[in-house]
């Protein structure tokens, strides 16, 4: 798996989540349960990481979705 994005804004996260199930493509939310351990005041960033065959389109989707700023 590939780093597609990383971000503290879990709207952003809930969002690519929801486009990446769409359309199909495997992908990960990697360090959720970090925010325990930084007090979930948003110190540590999630990534979310999608099947390596599959990141041009992932990315493709994104900017498609005006979030191209977003992108690792």
């Amino acid at each position: 798996m590939l780093e597609l994005m990383r971000t503290n804004d879990m709207v952003t996260i809930s969002f690519v989540d929801s486009l990446l199930t769409d359309a199909g493509i495997g992908h990960f939310v990697a360090d959720s349960h970090m925010s325990i351990l930084d007090g979930s005041i948003g110190v540590l960033p999630r990534r979310v990481l999608v099947e390596a065959d599959r990141i041009e389109q992932a990315r493709r989707i994104l900017r498609d979705a005006d979030l191209g700023q977003e992108l690792s």
